[in-house]
């Protein structure tokens, strides 16, 4: 499968078309979040991303709210809002949990990944707006500064591919974390083959 994964477009619309183009390549397209500055032309670069003509996953990131964002996606049959939810698409799992990316401990990501984990079978891709702890996605001059609660999710579950942003020190970087590839995409957006 073909992923075409970004995170952090924050306002940029040229960069955006640019992503609709690319998009077109990929079977489906990831937004981590931060596609918008609080919110401002979320309406309408939504509605430019749905031009791609691909399924697009879409999380929050700390740059919008939760409920604004699916309302807006709803009104667009191919963006999926998939804050604390799994959609699974053509044999892959896809687990998707939105906002925030202050914290290093976060309990309602640990809750809701408590409930889905028994479920999840095959590949898993999971969608994070904050990085995980102990990579190379989430050091901030050499200190880690990402979330122990989404490690211990990859390390339990072994997802093929967790896709993250927020700090926009560490776009376009990559690690592992033993089997699961760990991408921070940037606003330029990664096509990623799994």
């Amino acid at each position: 499968m073909k992923i075409f994964a970004f995170v952090d477009l924050h306002g940029d619309f040229p960069r955006l078309r640019k992503i609709v183009s690319q998009g077109k390549l990929a079977d489906i397209i990831i937004c981590a979040g931060d596609i918008s500055n609080f919110e401002q032309h979320l309406e309408k670069l939504l509605k430019l991303l749905s031009t791609v003509g691909k399924k697009v996953i879409m999380i929050h990131g700390n740059h919008e709210e939760a409920e604004i964002t699916k309302e807006i996606c709803d009104k667009y049959k191919n963006l999926i809002f998939l804050h604390q939810g799994v959609y699974e698409y053509k044999g892959v799992m896809f687990v998707g949990y939105g906002g925030g990316g202050f914290s290093k401990v976060d309990p309602k990501f640990e809750k809701f990944t408590k409930k889905v984990s028994p479920h999840l079978k095959g590949k898993i891709v999971l969608i994070t707006h904050g990085p995980p702890y102990g990579t190379a996605v989430d050091n901030i001059q050499g200190e880690s500064v990402g979330s122990k609660s989404i490690r211990t999710f990859i390390k339990k579950n072994k997802p093929k591919l967790a896709i993250c942003g927020h700090l926009h020190e560490n776009a376009e970087l990559e690690d592992d974390i033993d089997e699961t590839r760990v991408i921070n995409p940037g606003k330029k957006g990664k096509l990623i083959i799994i």
